[in-house]
């Protein structure tokens, strides 16, 4: 296949060429005039099963004939070393590791508070395996000096790995399984020691691979030098000068960031020129050469960068360069996302292929669920995370319920998962049971059900099978584990035990439910049932940290199912660069901090201990993201696409967008060529916003609804009068259409659970009053009352000690105004209701006062206690007039145990803040005032005529209602007239 030759054989093709299809045909070309069976004999390393498999293709599309020998680098162990030991499972060493990292945080609290300890063992891990794939030995940490002029983290950080990294070397015990990544450079080794007494007998080719780690840089450094050994590398650039090639190696610190760096490496390990590596097969279009052309020079080092101005004028016209160049600018992400699905789109009608690249995983769901409006399913590489698929969620929930207090929330959310009771056959009375058990939870409570408070609510019904359903859900309740820690494989056997009964349902089992179904059900049953099989590796575990154990695992596995796909759309990561071939490529999310991405942080070792150690730096990984935009902007139509804004603020543009985009602006014609790619994307995204943008809708009137007389309430209690002079829709919405504001799913200690609770608590005191009770002895009674009210009824700890401290804080002047009331008199009535007809109107009026007192006189004094600022007497002579109407009610018998008896005073009390006390007395009250207007007020109500306008005279503008969103509040304002609308 090769001619002799004294240097080792170095091949490269240019960006913008099909990698597989070229190599195919220069192995296709040079074996040539052989027997059939000696390209049999060729052996190819490949860097990727994708990039194997589309290799095959492009051998069997040359026609029949033998194919050679296609192999993956990391197989090279098990295809070519069969006494190599097996290597270590990566969980089973990371359960390791994590129990040495939970000892060490244990110990030093401060060395990385926050952080789940699982995750530091990953990264711990991945430094392992770096070390053996660079050749790194722990003795490189035992160096003078490594740590000076750094902070004392990095000192015990340094001193951690100096016992972790001598325990975990093939060095330290020889006959003990290695890691992955030393198994794999010990085959590698002993491969290279093979050849070099027994050659292999047929070529030997390394294509596709950049030499990017440690282990496959030794083996392409042995095969060039192999007597019938060749690299072919992907997107080598023929058009960088040598003395930009040797400002990549030289200076004290490497340029690492650049795409062709780890060319530049391998070819002076091989003591090779940039300018000996030879092209493997010719033929690029001209428009693309023109592309590699402007693009190197964007792209070359910083120390050269001055080379645009004498190299630039050598590019020539722009035009066959920039001509399948378009440039999105989108304002935001949604708009970016929707710009490209519509490039997607008008791809797929036209019949032509398009890939869109991005390391952007929100951007690539974004532009999913954008085309599926059209039906179309792109062929996604990456798959979803396992985590975000239906099984993955639902392990996620199991597990973040295991010591910890169920809510009403995250039990809801269990029960309407799309898996939970498919086991059964009853999946309609699960969720019909589910959807009751909601209303049932927002409206009463509690926040946070038991098992008997599901079997009691069940009982209540009398349903037979309603009560089946919940003791199988309260059972299944009973058995989450509490807060102490357990042996991993316990929380794991409890994990498979849990989310099988859930997924069952009642009388169900787990295999029929869809939980181990599908590819998202198999690949969540294999990653659990790896932990169960590694578990006893990873000792004691706190429910918290077994839920972060479980989302760590299930982050890493991802899902790609590409049944139903569109053959022609394909959305890649940037690895695929080298291999995508189609009509239209399109590199997406291109801003600084998404592409490239900041170099993920290291806790172990800072930037200059990896320099000295000889790790990689983390400029390693923009050099390969550089590389994989240099190799797809090279594609005949391009579309560079970014958003200008995002959630937080203006965004920066890529690194090499940012200077494509200077450097072609700098060039004579280059304001024109800009101008024409700026407006070629432009249309994309204004086609977007005319997709997104809503129909012209006219604003909706002030409403003022008329129902039918006889659809209106006939009766009300006096809270609602304040609602029905402030704004009557709230009132034609409660009573009339009879809707309510659920309860968040998530109760949380509000203002209007802390006034009910500060009611109970002042009515129990005032109800259980004794005789001649001391101050201190009301004082003391007063928090014990509080105390016990709050255990019963307080679900929250916090809240708990927080409202008996506000308690504790009004109860000296509480108690002492409490004395003199009872001076007074004494509680007569106390949370009581009463009711009277408006018998002129046919209308009922109902009440139940706080408190009402019994005077020395006779007369009666009513109380309410406000938890917040009591109103004034201008509010209660004009709107809220609760007290005034019940006093109005009292004189005239509203209440049949007082019959019939003078007021003499009406009293708020503020429970809090500065304790104020606002009294009407009787003979500046107006009582009979009050209840003659408001006969009116119902009358006028009752009126066909007149409607309910919204928010008539509300107490705050900024204020929302309850039904504001009902009323369209927002399309008409405040001073708006109210347009009134028969309705029904």
């Amino acid at each position: 296949m090769f001619e002799p030759s004294t240097t080792p054989r170095v091949f490269a093709l240019p960006p913008g060429v099909d990698f597989p299809r070229a190599l195919a045909r220069g192995v296709a070309g040079r074996m040539a005039g052989t027997p059939p069976e000696a390209l049999a004999r060729v052996t190819i390393y490949l860097n990727t099963g994708k990039m194997l498999t589309r290799v095959r293709a492009a051998f069997q599309d040359l026609g029949p004939g033998l194919l050679p020998r296609l192999r993956l680098v990391t197989d090279l162990g098990d295809d070519l070393l069969s006494g190599l030991p097996a290597a270590v499972p990566p969980l089973r060493r990371r359960l390791e590791l994590a129990r040495l990292v939970g000892r060490l945080v244990d110990r030093q609290t401060d060395f990385a508070p926050g952080t789940a300890v699982y995750d530091l063992a990953n990264s711990l891990a991945s430094l392992m395996d770096e070390m053996h794939s660079e050749g790194v030995v722990p003795e490189a940490f035992e160096q003078p000096g490594l740590a000076d002029d750094h902070a004392a983290h990095w000192e015990r950080s340094l001193h951690f790995l100096r016992i972790i990294a001598r325990y975990f070397t093939a060095d330290a015990a020889p006959d003990a399984a290695p890691d992955a990544e030393a198994r794999q450079r010990r085959a590698v080794e002993a491969l290279v020691a093979r050849w070099q007494t027994v050659p292999p007998p047929g070529p030997v080719i390394v294509a596709g691979s950049t030499g990017s780690r440690g282990a496959t840089f030794l083996l392409m450094a042995a095969v060039a030098r192999l007597p019938h050994g060749a690299l072919v590398l992907p997107g080598y650039d023929f058009d960088l000068p040598d003395n930009a090639w040797n400002s990549l190696w030289s200076g004290p610190v490497p340029n690492e960031d650049h795409p062709q760096f780890r060319f530049a490496r391998l070819l002076d390990a091989l003591a090779l020129r940039p300018g000996e590596v030879r092209i493997w097969d010719g033929g690029i279009a001209p428009g693309v050469a023109a592309r590699n052309r402007l693009v190197s020079l964007a792209l070359r080092p910083a120390p050269v960068t001055d080379q645009w101005l004498a190299d630039g004028a050598d590019l020539g016209p722009l035009g066959s360069a920039t001509a399948g160049l378009s440039l999105i600018e989108a304002p935001t992400p949604r708009a970016e996302a929707l710009a490209l699905a519509l490039c997607l789109r008008a791809a797929a009608e036209a019949g032509r292929s398009a890939a869109l690249i991005s390391p952007d995983r929100t951007l690539a769901r974004r532009v999913t669920a954008a085309l599926d409006r059209w039906g179309i399913r792109p062929d996604d590489s990456a798959g979803r995370p396992l985590h975000l698929t239906a099984p993955g969620r639902l392990l996620r929930h199991v597990a973040a319920l295991f010591g910890r207090p169920v809510t009403s929330e995250t039990l809801l959310v269990l029960l309407k998962h799309p898996l939970t009771a498919t086991g059964s056959g009853e999946r309609g009375n699960h969720l019909r049971f589910a959807r009751d058990l909601e209303l049932k939870l927002r409206r009463s409570g509690p926040p946070f059900p038991t098992g008997s408070d599901l079997r009691i609510w069940a009982m209540a019904s009398g349903e037979a099978d309603r009560m089946a359903w919940a003791d199988w859900l309260a059972t299944w309740l009973e058995a989450l584990p509490d807060a102490e820690k357990y042996a991993l494989s316990a929380y794991v056997e409890t994990l498979f035990l849990q989310t099988e009964t859930l997924a069952a349902g009642p009388g169900g089992t787990a295999n029929a439910s869809g939980l181990w179904r599908e590819v998202a059900g198999r690949a969540a049953l294999k990653a659990v049932t790896l932990l169960r099989a590694e578990a006893s590796h990873g000792g004691d575990f706190t429910a918290g940290a077994f839920a972060d154990l479980l989302v760590a695992i299930l982050q890493k596995e991802t899902v790609r199912d590409v049944e139903g796909t569109h053959p022609l759309i394909a959305i890649q990561g940037t690895r695929e660069a080298r291999e995508v071939q189609a009509d239209l490529v399109i590199l997406a999310g291109l801003n600084e901090g998404i592409w490239p991405a900041p170099p993920s942080p290291d806790p172990w070792l800072s930037r200059q201990m990896r320099l000295k150690v000889g790790l990689l730096l983390p400029e390693r990984q923009i050099g390969l993201a550089a590389h994989d935009f240099q190799q797809a902007i090279a594609a005949n139509e391009v579309i560079l696409s970014r958003a200008i804004r995002d959630d937080e603020a203006q965004t920066v543009p890529s690194r090499w967008l940012d200077r494509l985009l200077n450097l072609v602006q700098g060039l004579e014609g280059g304001d024109a060529a800009l101008m024409v790619m700026r407006q070629r994307g432009k249309n994309w995204a204004d086609l977007a916003v005319r997709l997104e943008k809503p129909e012209a809708v006219p604003p909706a009137l002030r409403p003022a609804p008329r129902p039918p007389v006889g659809a209106r309430p006939q009766e009300l209690a006096v809270t609602a009068i304040t609602s029905l002079i402030r704004d009557p829709y709230a009132v034609y919405a409660r009573y009339i259409l009879r809707l309510r504001p659920l309860d968040p799913l998530l109760p949380e200690p509000d203002a209007r659970l802390r006034g009910k609770v500060l009611h109970e608590i002042f009515e129990g005191f005032a109800r259980e009053r004794p005789a001649d009770e001391t101050l201190a002895d009301a004082r003391q009674r007063l928090l014990a009352t509080a105390e016990r009210i709050l255990t019963a009824e307080i679900p929250w700890p916090s809240a708990q000690r927080f409202w008996l401290a506000r308690v504790a804080r009004i109860a000296d002047r509480f108690v002492a105004a409490e004395a003199a009331r009872a001076a007074c008199g004494v509680p007569a009535m106390l949370e009581t209701s009463g009711a009277i007809m408006l018998e002129a109107l046919d209308f009922r009026l109902t009440a139940r006062p706080d408190r009402i007192d019994r005077q020395e006189d006779g007369t009666l004094h009513i109380y309410d206690y406000k938890s917040g600022e009591p109103p004034t007497k201008k509010q209660q002579e004009h709107f809220d007039k609760q007290l005034l109407l019940e006093a109005a009610m009292a004189e005239r018998g509203a209440f049949a145990a007082l019959g019939a008896t003078t007021v003499s005073a009406v009293t708020y009390i503020q429970l809090g803040g500065e304790g104020k006390e606002v009294t009407t007395p009787r003979d500046t009250g107006g009582f009979d005032d009050h209840w003659a207007g408001l006969q009116r007020l119902i009358g006028h109500y009752l009126r066909p005529e007149n409607g309910y306008p919204s928010r008539r005279a509300v107490f705050e503008a900024a204020r929302e209602g309850d039904y504001d969103h009902l009323a369209r509040f927002g399309e008409w304002q405040m001073g708006d007239a109210p347009s009134p609308q028969d309705v029904g």
